[in-house]
């Protein structure tokens, strides 16, 4: 069956919010916003059907959803999103950090997810529109920016199990503060041994909603034991360090290497991760992508060959990582603090992500007056 064609530019609709917040609330909201909690006006919405392909694009009024009790994505969880960010540069400036990134990994959830896949300028575009109506809610204060979140759900009213016919493709945008207050702090890890968070041919290289319900759980456990995150290891023999609830890991040698686990199809394949990779090549820092198992870990902290490890993702961008838990005890990473190569990796990247520093990787999507 052939889908109709899309043109972005010539299909979006903006209807402007009929009440918006006002400027003096809005400078209230933006003071200490937090993470995912402050809401801008507005919201992006594309539909897609098997008879009309993608339509009905529009940017507007951000408010509640009404949604048939029978929706697919109600009892058989076809859902994905993306989480980027929008970043006040210092020239004045605004710019995406990597959307186009975020766009193939998004095509890539779409096809594990069996759900259409959403083309690449349409992805920008809706993304694009919607930060630019909304720019006034990215935060002036250190660390603030604008957090986008695109997700697209099963719409079909239907009980039946099969790939829905409907969808409902979004984005919102959320104002957001540093991540962690006072810098980057050490967080502690635990390791889950009796829960696991993809298997060989699942859907954990796939951004979905599903993945994140299967880890709290586990971060329940993590919390309940004294510890600020939880680290997976792998399905089959629970051996090999996988990733955390929600970031990607590093681990740091004495001898100035580096290493993460290798992209096996079980892990998400980080942005966040992707750039670190791209950065430490660049000036000279050897990367290794290769399994690490816990036993390995434990042994190279408590040698003195592990100096330093970090987990990294969007929200945070890169945390390092003090102590780690398990049932067989606990063991410290260097002495617990912050370690040099881990700091510079994220001041290297949230430099270009602020515009301070060259963007040899033309990694800034900026976005026109």
């Amino acid at each position: 069956m052939s889908v109709p064609a899309f043109t972005p530019s010539s299909a979006f609709r903006h209807e402007p919010n009929a009440t918006p917040v006002e400027a003096n609330e809005r400078a209230k909201r933006l003071i200490d916003p937090g993470f995912g909690r402050v809401f801008t006006d507005h919201m992006a919405m594309i539909r897609y059907s098997e008879t009309e392909g993608w339509h009905d694009a529009r940017i507007t009024a951000r408010a509640p959803l009404t949604i048939d009790p029978a929706s697919s994505v109600l009892h058989y969880a076809q859902e994905i999103f993306e989480g980027m960010k929008a970043y006040r540069l210092a020239d004045g400036g605004t710019a995406l950090f990597r959307p186009e990134a975020n766009a193939r990994r998004f095509q890539d959830s779409a096809r594990r997810l069996a759900m259409p896949e959403l083309p690449t300028e349409l992805f920008l575009e809706s993304v694009e529109r919607l930060v630019k109506t909304d720019a006034n809610w990215i935060p002036e204060s250190d660390g603030g920016a604008l957090y986008l979140r695109p997700f697209m759900f099963a719409s079909e009213v239907f009980l039946g199990v099969k790939p829905s016919a409907e969808y409902l493709y979004m984005v919102l945008a959320s104002s957001v503060g540093a991540y962690f207050k006072g810098g980057a702090p050490t967080v502690s890890i635990w390791v889950s041994q009796q829960y696991t968070r993809a298997a060989q041919g699942g859907t954990g290289a796939a951004k979905c909603g599903g993945n994140y319900a299967a880890s709290l759980l586990a971060q329940s456990e993590a919390i309940r034991n004294g510890c600020d995150q939880v680290v997976f290891l792998d399905a089959a023999e629970r051996r090999w360090v996988e990733e955390l609830g929600g970031m990607n890991i590093f681990f740091v040698f004495d001898d100035g290497s580096m290493a993460t686990p290798a992209l096996t199809g079980t892990i998400l394949p980080g942005i966040t991760r992707d750039s670190i990779l791209t950065l430490a090549r660049a000036n000279g820092i050897t990367v290794r992508e290769e399994g690490y198992t816990i036993d390995q870990w434990r042994a190279d902290a408590a040698s003195g060959r592990l100096v330093e490890a970090f987990a990294c993702g969007t929200a945070a961008v890169v945390t390092p990582i003090g102590t780690v838990a398990s049932p067989e005890g606990r063991f410290t990473i260097g002495d617990g603090a912050p370690g040099a190569l881990t700091m510079r990796m994220r001041d290297a990247l949230v430099s270009i992500q602020r515009g301070t520093a060259p963007d040899e990787n033309n990694w800034l999507h900026h976005l026109a007056d």
